[in-house]
């Protein structure tokens, strides 16, 4: 016996190219993989630098809106907590040139410009702090070499003291192109900082002075990189995921689109051949009648030396009349239902009708019959499948061989396989490939329709067919049956 297994799984359909007349083969997968592709990362890039820019903006606007909370709240602070008249201001306090005309106790006075100049020394993270006169002279800062230095061409510190109060900030890489003259740290930054600048106002509402500090926020460059680190993870795995997704639905659609388009050009084959089979076949069966009754007649009437000839007319007619008959079962339409069969006897009767030409080519049978399950089937239709699977066993085996039948039950899947196996001399992959087609054959004299009928009625049947051949190894054909329920 030879082992023969059968794999119910559906046969892998690849996505036809549409071919219009005039153009070249479009694959829809392919150009949506490559457009998707670049369209979703475009779309991640632009939403995930959009999204770190607004983290980053956001995140300075926040640490500069807390230190102007927090120098304007030390200004008013140390004013109110003094016995200096409310209508002075810290700005009045800290450029001395404003109190020039003043009555004040100067000792008053520097130990309150001293201690809200204390505050601004020690503000965390702090690499430089500077105060600017309206004059856009530097009149105290933390890096003595700067008091007196006056400020040219500064556009930011310009638009602080226009500003009536609005707060203003930038934040800079180290390099030397972001290197201006101002920027004299006693402690260096090493990637980033942070240049705010902060407006005191007088009664009046002017700007009075205007405080600089230049920052290098260790904790907020750590929680920037770390919301940047996640929006670029999260847009990298969502477009990941998008693509993915949709790369599937795609493909998905693909796949049935091919299949259906496959179906539609079988069905279409098969309604042609059928249009031509039943006129060529109705066109025959008549004159094919009449030339066999006057063969036999004159088979009759003719003496012996003309016998063999028309004995050889005769079995031409009747192979021209088998035919016929092949062509009208094929192009018939299969309507009947199906229902719960034996397929035990129905070989056993197959084999039977087999049984002349199992003895005239001395072909063995190993077929060890056992109760089966019964299967989804129709008599008829059955035996017409079996006759045609055994009868091209047989016709390839014309110098003898081994005929296997053997099946195999999945219960618990509801099939059974029948595999039929012939020592003949097999086929080449060209030959496995077109074996299914419409008026392909390998036989001569063959009309190429025995295996497209089997494949149409073993559909019909619910089932599936399948072929596996080697050259000079046989060819084995797998007829897949469901189960009857209740088998």
């Amino acid at each position: 016996m030879i082992n023969v297994t059968s794999h119910w799984t559906e046969s892998k359909i690849e996505p036809d190219s549409v071919i219009t007349p005039g153009s070249r083969p479009f694959n829809l997968l392919r150009w949506y993989s490559w457009l998707s592709l670049i369209l979703i990362s475009a779309v991640a890039l632009v939403l995930g630098a959009v999204s770190a820019h607004f983290v980053v903006n956001e995140s300075i606007e926040r640490d500069l809106m807390l230190s102007a909370q927090f120098v304007r709240a030390v200004a008013e602070a140390e004013i109110r907590h003094s016995v200096l008249p409310e209508t002075l201001t810290m700005g009045d306090l800290v450029d001395l040139r404003r109190l020039a005309d003043a009555d004040l106790p100067l000792e008053v006075v520097h130990d309150v410009r001293g201690e809200f100049l204390d505050h601004i020394t020690h503000l965390p993270d702090a690499l430089l702090a500077n105060i600017y006169a309206t004059d856009r002279r530097v009149i105290w800062s933390t890096n003595p070499d700067l008091i007196g230095h006056q400020s040219a061409a500064n556009g930011n510190l310009d638009e602080a003291f226009s500003s009536k109060g609005r707060v203003g900030s930038t934040y800079f890489h180290v390099s030397a192109e972001n290197h201006h003259e101002e920027q004299q740290f006693i402690r260096h930054p090493r990637t980033f900082f942070i240049e705010n600048y902060i407006p005191l106002l007088d009664l009046n509402g002017d700007v009075a002075i205007v405080v600089e500090i230049y920052k290098e926020p260790n904790d907020l460059v750590a929680r920037i990189k770390r919301g940047i680190w996640l929006i670029a993870s999260t847009t990298i795995i969502g477009a990941a995921t998008l693509y993915l997704g949709l790369f599937w639905i795609v493909r998905r659609a693909s796949l049935v689109l091919a299949y259906q388009q496959q179906k539609l050009v079988e069905n279409e084959t098969y309604v042609a051949m059928g249009e031509m089979s039943s006129a060529i076949a109705h066109s025959l069966r008549n004159p094919l009648a009449t030339i066999r009754s006057s063969a036999e007649l004159a088979l009759e009437l003719d003496q012996e030396p003309a016998k063999k000839n028309i004995n050889d007319i005769i079995n031409q007619v009747d192979r021209m009349s088998a035919w016929v008959r092949e062509l009208l079962q094929t192009s018939r339409p299969m309507s009947s239902r199906v229902r719960p069969v034996e397929l035990v006897p129905a070989i056993e009767e197959a084999l039977s009708a087999c049984q002349l030409q199992l003895q005239t080519f001395r072909i063995d049978v190993d077929f060890a019959p056992q109760e089966q399950p019964l299967v989804l089937a129709h008599r008829v239709l059955l035996s017409q499948v079996l006759n045609s699977v055994l009868s091209n066993a047989i016709e390839a085996m014309p110098h003898g061989g081994v005929l296997r039948l053997k099946m195999d039950t999945d219960t618990a899947a509801g099939k059974l396989v029948l595999s039929i196996s012939d020592t003949g001399n097999g086929m080449s992959h060209q030959q496995r490939t077109m074996a299914f087609k419409p008026f392909f054959t390998t036989k001569q004299g063959g009309l190429g329709v025995g295996l497209v009928t089997v494949k149409r009625i073993m559909e019909r049947f619910g089932g599936k067919v399948s072929l596996s051949s080697y050259e000079q190894r046989g060819t084995t054909i797998n007829l897949g049956f469901s189960l009857a329920q209740g088998s």
